[in-house]
């Protein structure tokens, strides 16, 4: 004979069983509504493609130790950082080509981030214009990979090339950039490949070749 208050604590039981699955059951169900819905509710977008432009890049020539301006159709974001660096990564697979005319190995992996901030620099007049981040002058910070440095070719006349046109490929194309520094792997370094410093600001107006040849060529 099971004594009374052990039937009562079975149905309490048996009750409180049955009201728990309720829950859960329902809890399932929103729960799968709710995903049905919002996956209904935010469709599967297409990935954003740049559309090509024109891009100036200022290519190294070995041979007579020049820079000569080319013109070449790529893709180019509209943010200006990716845009400095899809600039930079045409130019540095320009130069890791095997008809290169300043071989550099490397190519487009080299440049890890361009970061663009006001200029500091103490030429530019004391106004507020000039150092917001909407319409003044820029400082480019180009961080290259210690890859890139430890594979380029080691001599002052190659070395200044490769900065040389680093510079004017960012200028170029983002006219705002009138300083540049270099870090490698997020970090300071003393040189590129044992002669050009990487440890200066790079001012644009100092770095301009004479020996820039002008081409109205455009490559694809």
């Amino acid at each position: 004979m099971i004594p009374r208050y052990q039937k009562i604590l079975l149905a309490v039981l048996a009750v409180a069983s049955i009201i728990m699955a309720s829950v859960l059951w329902h809890m399932r169900d929103k729960a799968h509504e709710q995903m049905v819905l919002g996956h209904d509710s935010s469709p599967t977008q297409a990935p954003h493609i740049a559309a090509d432009a024109q891009a100036t890049l200022i290519v190294a020539n070995d041979d007579d130790n020049s820079l000569r301006e080319q013109v070449h159709s790529l893709p180019l974001p509209a943010e200006d950082e990716a845009r400095a660096r899809a600039v930079l990564n045409k130019l540095l697979d320009i130069y890791a080509a095997s008809d290169s005319s300043h071989p550099v190995p490397g190519g487009s992996g080299s440049v890890q981030q361009v970061f663009l901030v006001p200029a500091p620099s103490n030429s530019a007049p004391a106004t507020k214009s000039a150092f917001s981040p909407l319409t003044g002058p820029q400082l480019a910070i180009v961080n290259l990979t210690g890859d890139f440095i430890s594979t380029h070719p080691s001599g002052l006349e190659t070395e200044s090339l490769t900065i040389l046109s680093i510079i004017g490929t960012l200028h170029a194309n983002l006219p705002r950039i009138t300083e540049v520094r270099f870090l490698v792997d997020g970090e300071p370094h003393a040189s590129l490949a044992g002669h050009a410093d990487l440890t200066r600001t790079y001012l644009v107006s100092d770095t301009a070749s004479p020996i820039l040849i002008r081409s109205g060529s455009t490559h694809e």
